[in-house]
């Protein structure tokens, strides 16, 4: 699927400025570890390690041991960073969070907590972000170089010839082999059950009986799944902005085709109540001046500044949907989209794409989070990519979603070829007794439709879903003070929300 990272945080974040800095806590040594029973001698080391905390910043960071392969815990292994803010208050336990992806950094959300969770959080808990296997700074997925990044991530590619769908099999194909090539045998091992396995190791070296989590997006794909292999460890966990982990590629799909359509149709109503909106008449003629504009990049690049980088069909998309996460981003698009129409040139739109992209204004890439969704995405599963199969969806995906569904074509084919096989999704996300799993749903999400918040709570024995009635990305933390109440409420107290309950 298509990234499902928690952006509406990080465009809360490049909306709202620094955050404010909190106390520069003293370095603490954890608690003791929590060994569970029964498991193997060659997991004993892993389960058992102590952490060495140093100051990093604002926090304080630690990188944890733990197998490279988990079918053969003795044939090496890995580490996995950590970032710990501690907590303010009377300290009753760790919160591990994952701002989604896959690709992105658990290290980064817990430097932005003090900006996003409540008090009372900050008070009882250890905000402890990680970065799960092959993201940030634990043994990171790497493929291409900056320049090699640029000319794949922003190339339009005719998928409607068999010439134009044999240079794209040939360029992913290229890119699974580099990343094989510089990332090594942990290629092969950065699936969602392998993170969620070192999960489980995270929690026992803080000494935690039971996992307390807050996963965003496809942190919820990463909580379910912990939650499917250790219901025991189950504490309490909030899934928000949710991926239904039993979806095929090709409905994982088409549903966020649908839900960005949606946004960008309910942008362009809001757009056109605003002055100086450059989508005038209907809001079907807003959505075609924003097709005409991707088929004349199409034809050729729209100028930019930077006479070595036109804005692509590819890199308008994506300077689109990165606003689309969060619809207090809708005022740059208005300006983007200003600049694009009225004066044909596409510096604001490529500067959002490069935001998307984590690619600063020098040229390098800030993070690895691109490389990392791809080769995660693989190895939890793989589409059909079959030309007929794929020029099929692609028909559907116009249907469902007329101004953007094109950009949402042929997303199979990044792993057609990839070099290593896939792990797999566990076959059952029921989670048998765990205890409750409140699971956050926004009505009108882009990323991840309020359908599969829906149905994540159905598969979970213990679902409780609880719902925004708003546009954008998850909601903790961004929405109202009737979420905000509903997750501190149940983080810190273990008061359950009502099953049902809409904000």
């Amino acid at each position: 699927m298509r990234r499902a990272l928690a952006l509406a945080l990080v465009a809360a974040l490049f909306l709202a400025g620094c955050t404010p800095p909190r106390h520069q806590a003293p370095v603490t040594p954890p608690p003791a570890p929590v060994v569970p029973e029964g498991i193997g001698p060659e997991l004993v080391e892993f389960y058992s390690q102590s952490l060495s905390w140093t100051e990093c910043g604002e926090l304080q960071c630690a990188d944890a041991r733990v197998p490279l392969d988990w079918d053969a815990p003795a044939d090496g292994e890995i580490t996995v960073r950590l970032a710990r803010d501690p907590a303010d208050g009377a300290r009753q336990g760790t919160l591990f969070v994952n701002p989604g992806g896959p690709g992105g950094s658990g290290v980064d959300l817990a430097e932005q907590a003090s900006a996003l969770f409540g008090e009372k959080v900050l008070e009882a808990y250890d905000v402890v972000g990680f970065d799960p296997r092959g993201v940030g700074a634990s043994h990171p997925v790497e493929c291409l170089d900056a320049a090699g990044k640029d000319a794949l991530f922003g190339r339009d590619f005719d998928h409607a010839s068999d010439a134009g769908l044999d240079a794209a099999l040939a360029a992913w194909e290229e890119f699974g082999a580099a990343c094989a090539e510089n990332t090594g045998r942990a290629l092969g091992h950065v699936g969602t059950v392998s993170a969620a396995k070192d999960l489980d190791v995270l929690r026992a070296i803080l000494g935690d009986e039971t996992l307390t989590y807050l996963g965003y997006s496809y942190g919820t794909q990463l909580g379910a799944t912990y939650a499917t292999l250790f219901p025991e460890h189950v504490g309490r966990l909030v899934l928000d902005g949710a991926v239904d982990p039993t979806l095929t590629p090709r409905e994982l799909n088409l549903g966020q085709a649908e839900g960005f359509e949606r946004a960008l149709r309910n942008y362009v109503a809001y757009c056109q109540t605003q002055d100086q909106c450059p989508l005038t008449g209907s809001v079907e003629d807003g959505l075609q001046r924003i097709t005409d504009l991707s088929e004349r990049a199409k034809k050729s690049p729209i100028p930019t500044s930077d006479p070595a980088r036109g804005l692509t069909a590819t890199l308008l998309f994506y300077g689109i949907a990165v606003t689309l996460y969060d619809n207090r981003s809708w005022s740059f698009l208005t300006d983007a989209l200003r600049e694009a129409i009225l004066e044909g040139t596409g510096d604001t739109l490529l500067y959002l794409a490069d935001f998307y992209f984590d690619r600063a204004e020098d040229g390098t890439y800030l993070t690895n989070q691109t490389e990392a969704f791809y080769a995660v995405n693989c190895a939890d599963g793989r589409g059909d990519s079959d030309p007929a199969a794929m020029r099929a969806e692609a028909e559907e995906l116009i249907e469902v979603a007329p101004t953007l569904g094109g950009a949402f074509g042929f997303a199979e084919l990044p792993c057609a070829r990839w070099p290593v096989p896939p792990q797999g999704l566990p076959d059952d996300f029921s989670a048998a007794g765990a205890p409750p799993i409140v699971v956050i749903g926004t009505t009108n999400d882009p990323a991840t439709p309020y359908a599969w918040s829906q149905n994540l709570a159905k598969l979970l024995d213990s679902g409780v879903l609880v719902t925004f009635e708003g546009e954008g990305h998850t909601a903790y933390g961004r929405s109202n003070e009737c979420i905000d109440g509903a997750v501190d409420a149940f983080l810190v107290d273990g008061t359950v929300p009502d099953d049902g309950l809409w904000c």
